[in-house]
């Protein structure tokens, strides 16, 4: 069987993993069970030729990343709602994800626009530069500020698991506690790269794009996030391409910092669930 291209997430109290056409996501309750869902993933890029198109590609797998990612999180919610003898309703889960989402856009789109307004009052490369910096700066200080919370270092020991298990596995060695734990919590193909990209890639797209009113430049940072995260996608899959080329190297060694902020060593429970995760996934690939 072919090495597969692994990849995947934390999530609450479990690791999900990845491969071409199936995923499954192992979370473990408070009694001690691993409990695996897997499901067949099947991206649109290989099912429709228009989506497979440079640019187009990346904002498709982008969007299916962020559905994927949701339908897991939700899942691991829902098994640590029934140990708590909770239920999470559908309308609770879709107004968590919508103020999500408006926050997001306040803090890193809206507010790094507003702050270089106060400070550059010209519509000029310096401008567009200074919103770039700022919103990297946000950033960061928005992932220090929840790595001081409990529940999300645990998802960043959960992440931390995540890539140790897909590097063993990249290195071929036997899939245990023993083996996985001797890798680094770091990966060049975490989505934390693809973050900096995006947002190198915004301050170039942005520079060619000067509207004057702020409501017009805010509006053009929202609408361009598409394409950005395409050309994005587009320079990280060409350098993978060469993964010792100095290019990709130079190209992840942002993301790979802020994994450290990202990332925890986890214990050998962890471990096991991110193990138990890919497993699955390998195992449903073979069958393909």
């Amino acid at each position: 069987m072919e090495e597969l291209l692994l990849g995947g997430q934390a999530v609450i109290e479990g690791v999900m993993m990845k491969g071409k056409n199936h995923y499954a996501v192992a979370v473990r309750k408070n009694d001690g069970e691993i409990l695996v869902d897997h499901n067949i993933w099947d991206s649109l890029t290989q099912k429709l030729k228009i989506f497979s198109f440079p640019i187009i590609r990346g904002v498709v797998s982008l969007v299916e990343m962020m559905v994927l990612g949701i339908r897991t999180l939700t899942y691991s919610a829902n098994v640590a709602a029934e140990d708590m003898d909770e239920n999470l309703s559908g309308t609770e889960i879709f107004f968590t994800i919508l103020v999500s989402l408006l926050f997001s856009a306040l803090l890193f789109i809206l507010l790094p626009l507003f702050l270089s307004g106060l400070i550059i009052n010209n519509n000029n490369i310096w401008f567009n530069i200074l919103d770039g910096v700022l919103r990297i700066l946000i950033f960061i200080g928005y992932v220090l500020a929840i790595g001081m919370m409990n529940d999300v270092k645990t998802l960043f020991e959960y992440h931390g698991a995540e890539h140790k298990t897909v590097h063993a596995y990249e290195a071929k060695v036997p899939l245990t506690v023993k083996n996985v734990k001797k890798y680094s919590t770091l990966h060049p193909r975490c989505g934390t790269s693809f973050v900096f990209i995006v947002l190198i890639v915004s301050i170039i797209v942005f520079s060619l794009v000067r509207p004057e009113t702020f409501l017009m430049k805010l509006v053009s940072r929202l609408t361009l996030i598409p394409l950005i995260a395409g050309i994005s996608y587009e320079i990280l899959k060409i350098s993978a391409k060469k993964k010792d080329s100095f290019l990709f190297k130079l190209i992840v060694l942002p993301g790979l910092g802020v994994q450290k902020l990202t990332t925890r060593e986890p214990s050998n429970k962890q471990l096991e669930v991110s193990i138990e995760s890919i497993k699955k996934v390998i195992a449903l690939e073979a069958k393909k």
